[in-house]
């Protein structure tokens, strides 16, 4: 059996990480917990303290963070989650018979955003099927790996967009990754900030261009027009 360890990039969280961490206390046992805060100026790190196994700390910056938590976590499996989504019962059972195979390295779970309108259906279903279409992830479907893919991938790299689908490519060229289709949920908090259509065309669109191998930087400047809203962080 697997020791699985979940790392939690955050900052600013105070208003809902204990929740957020309760719920996947509830769901994963006694299966460590390591919250990477990224020097929050609310009280994030106080509210989280009674609930997770370790708070670390470093620089504002998700890649970062989760290279922080990796560094000091004690399982052979990492799972990476955001602190706005919620987990979905069995989820510690899907990631042990998914990594049963000796040749998956890794893995992500389906993802749903808690609202009925429509556009959000359109959300899901386009991060699904244009994922693999263009063989390509986001950190909020949760990614898992082994210690040891990790490891040899070096970790997320250090820049400025783009870290988890980087991350991803990379972790496809090492061996099998599986799809797990119980459904993480999703906060629609960004989405509602800077509009769920905009929103996703604006994912849709950076994420063709990604997949055409357009500079990171130009990526950036349409990320910082198109995709950030008030007192949202980019």
């Amino acid at each position: 059996m697997h020791c699985i360890s979940i790392i939690v990039p955050a900052l600013n969280e105070a208003a809902t990480i204990q929740q957020f961490l309760q719920q996947l206390r509830n769901r994963v046992g006694a299966a460590e917990i390591l919250l990477v805060d990224g020097g929050s100026s609310d009280q994030t790190r106080e509210r989280a303290g009674d609930v997770c196994d370790r708070i670390l700390t470093a620089k504002s910056n998700r890649a970062l963070q989760m290279n922080t938590g990796a560094k000091a976590a004690s399982g052979d499996i990492f799972w990476f989650l955001h602190a706005d989504s919620k987990v979905p019962g069995g989820c510690l059972q899907e990631i042990e018979r998914a990594l049963r195979d000796p040749f998956t390295v890794g893995g992500f779970f389906r993802i749903r955003i808690p609202r009925p309108n429509l556009v959000y259906r359109l959300t899901d279903g386009l991060a699904h099927y244009a994922g693999l279409l263009l063989r390509m992830r986001f950190g909020d479907h949760g990614f898992f790996c082994r210690r040891t893919a990790f490891e040899k991938i070096g970790g997320y790299p250090d820049v400025p967009l783009m870290e988890d689908a980087e991350f991803f490519r990379k972790l496809r060229r090492l061996g099998r990754v599986v799809v797990i289709p119980a459904r993480l949920l999703v906060s629609p908090r960004r989405y509602e900030a800077v509009g769920p259509l905009r929103l996703t065309l604006s994912y849709g669109l950076i994420a063709m261009l990604y997949a055409a191998r357009i500079p990171l930087p130009f990526l950036v400047a349409i990320y910082r027009r198109t995709c950030v809203g008030p007192a949202q962080p980019v």
